[in-house]
């Protein structure tokens, strides 16, 4: 592929239809999924999303800083920060360095409650497997896994 960049424009050629036709069905497939597994959770999906973001990375962040990485408002992000601290998910403390700001971190409680909820799904997800695909299909799904880590 190849980019234009002093134009700021992508002359990449467009994917194949045939290419699009995939991205679209595994668009379509991987939402069926996820909608299956919602009903059931404890944690809104904005939650969850930023308990994950704050145990994956490791560290701290500000509300700002995770406005900006879950893309969304600060003013949203601050609502759902507010609903964590009080469910006891996560603690916010004040920034080392800059007092005007707050330092929002998983609990135990937080990383527990997101445990249970990826412990449910997967459960859901592996009985359904076990059931519904042969063995070969399983190792097909197997690999088309790995295949899918290679895509973003």
């Amino acid at each position: 592929m190849t980019s234009d960049t002093a134009g700021g424009r992508d002359t990449a050629a467009a994917p194949r239809p045939e290419t699009l036709e995939l991205a679209a069905d595994l668009r379509a497939a991987v939402g069926d999924l996820v909608r299956a597994l919602r009903p059931g959770d404890t944690l809104p999906q904005n939650q969850a999303g930023v308990l994950g973001l704050l145990i994956r990375d490791g560290q701290a962040l500000t509300v700002s800083e995770l406005a900006t990485r879950q893309r969304v408002r600060h003013q949203s992000m601050a609502r759902t920060v507010a609903l964590l601290t009080g469910a006891g998910l996560v603690t916010q403390e004040p920034h080392a360095t800059d007092g005007r700001k707050l330092l929002v971190s998983p609990t135990r409680a937080g990383r527990a409650a997101l445990a249970e909820q990826r412990a449910r799904r997967e459960a859901r997800i592996a009985t359904a497997i076990e059931a519904r695909l042969t063995p070969g299909e399983r190792e097909t799904l197997r690999d088309a896994v790995a295949l899918l880590r290679r895509l973003p």
